[in-house]
C-alpha cells in the first residue's frame, strides 16, 4: 500500500479530526482507530502524529479536552469539538470540496480547461 505524503496528511489532518469530533466526543487511541476505519487503512495517525494536532487545535480553541473515567474504569482523556470548532469545519469543507473539484477536472482533462 503506498503511503500518503506527510504533506497531504498534515493539510487534511484539521478537516479529518473535526469531522471526527463533530459526530461525538472521542479519545486518542479512538480517533486513530475511526481514521483507520474510515480510510481503509491508507491513512494511519500514530501518537507522534495525532497529539500534536490535538494539542494545536486545543489551542487554537477548536476543540477541547477534559478527562473522564472510562466504562472500563480507565482514565482517558476525551475530545470534543467546540463552537469555533464547528465553524472551522464548516470552512474546510468548503475549502476542501473547492481542491477537489478543481483537482478532479485537472485530471480528467477537460479539453477547454488547459
Amino acid at each position: 500500500m503506498k503511503k500518503l505524503s506527510k504533506e497531504l496528511i498534515g493539510a487534511s489532518s484539521t478537516p479529518i479530526i473535526l469531522s471526527i469530533l463533530s459526530k461525538g466526543e472521542s479519545y486518542g487511541y479512538e480517533i486513530i482507530q475511526s481514521v483507520k476505519k474510515i480510510s481503509n487503512g491508507k491513512l494511519e495517525y500514530g501518537d507522534g502524529t495525532l497529539y500534536p494536532v490535538l494539542h494545536k487545535l486545543e489551542k487554537k480553541g477548536l476543540i477541547e479536552s477534559y478527562w473522564k473515567i472510562a466504562d472500563t474504569g480507565k482514565k482517558r482523556k476525551y475530545y470534543k469539538i467546540s463552537d469555533s470548532g464547528k465553524k472551522e469545519l464548516t470552512t474546510q469543507k468548503g475549502n476542501w470540496v473547492i481542491i477537489n473539484q478543481i483537482m478532479s477536472r485537472l485530471w480528467n482533462i477537460e479539453p477547454n480547461l488547459i
